[in-house]
C-alpha cells in the first residue's frame, strides 16, 4: 500500500465545489496506460470523466442515480447514460449484457449500502478497475472536534476488499488538504460540495461552537484508490 499526499489551495472565488473530486478524476485517468475504448462509469455525475478522457472512444456508459446530473452529462452518439443505482442487483444484471474495456469510478462507491456487494458486481463485470473511494481519513480532524464517528469506511476496510476482488490491482491511499480563507467559507464548502453526505447531526448551538474551535485552516481528505 502507498500512501501519498496533495495540496490544494482553495481560492477566495471559486468556480466549482469540486476541485478535490476532479483532482481523483486525473489521478485515476493517470493510472490508464492503454486506450480502453468502451468505458463505464459508475456514478458519472455530470461527466467529469467524460470531459477528461482525452482518446476516442467507442462507447461510454454513465450510470447515475441522480437524474438531474445525467441531464448535465454529454451526450453523442456513443455516448449512453443510464439511469441506475449501483447498489441494487437489478443494474448489474443489465450491465452484463454489455462487454468493457476498462470500469471507472470516482468518488461515488464511498456511499454503497454494501461495498463489498457492490464490488463483487463490479468484479463479475470482468474488466480492469480505476476506483477512488474516499475514506474515513476524510474530516478527520473535524469529526474529532465535533467528537462525531467517521461517515465512512476506514482504509483497512476497503483495502480487505480490494485483496478480495481486485488482487492484481494496485492500492494507494492519497492524502489531500483544500485550504480556505475562513472557516466559514470552509463549512459553506462540505454543504454546498456534496462530500459529507447531507449529514446533518448538529444543531445550530453544536455547528457554531464547531466553527469557533475547529484548529485549521484546511480540511483533510483521504482516498484510497484501486486501479488497474
Amino acid at each position: 500500500m502507498k500512501i501519498s499526499s496533495e495540496f490544494s489551495k482553495y481560492a477566495t472565488h471559486y468556480s466549482s465545489y469540486n476541485i478535490i473530486q476532479n483532482q481523483v478524476v486525473e489521478k485515476l485517468l493517470g493510472h490508464i496506460n492503454t486506450k480502453p475504448k468502451r468505458v463505464l462509469d459508475l456514478g458519472c455525475g455530470s461527466g467529469a470523466v467524460l470531459e477528461k478522457i482525452e482518446w476516442k472512444l467507442e462507447h461510454f456508459v454513465g450510470v447515475d442515480f441522480a437524474p438531474g446530473m445525467l441531464e448535465l452529462h454529454p451526450k453523442a452518439d456513443h455516448i449512453e447514460c443510464i439511469y441506475g443505482n449501483f447498489n441494487g442487483d437489478m443494474l448489474f444484471e443489465h450491465l452484463q449484457t454489455y462487454i468493457f474495456d476498462y470500469i471507472i469510478s470516482a468518488s461515488a462507491l464511498q456511499w454503497a449500502d454494501d461495498l463489498d456487494h457492490v464490488m463483487k458486481n463490479i468484479a463479475a463485470l470482468n474488466a480492469p478497475v480505476g476506483l477512488a473511494i474516499f475514506t474515513a481519513g476524510t474530516f478527520k480532524t473535524l469529526n474529532k472536534t465535533a467528537s462525531l464517528e467517521p461517515l465512512l469506511r476506514s482504509r483497512k476496510e476497503i483495502k480487505v476488499l480490494q485483496k478480495k476482488y481486485f488482487s492484481d490491482a494496485e492500492f494507494e491511499v492519497v492524502k489531500y488538504t483544500l485550504e480556505f480563507e475562513s472557516v466559514r467559507e470552509m463549512f459553506r464548502y462540505i454543504k454546498k460540495s456534496g462530500v459529507s453526505g447531507s449529514r446533518r447531526v448538529l444543531s445550530y448551538k453544536e455547528t457554531k461552537k464547531l466553527m469557533d474551535e475547529y484548529p485549521l485552516n484546511y480540511l483533510e481528505f483521504e482516498v484510497a484508490f484501486i486501479a488497474h
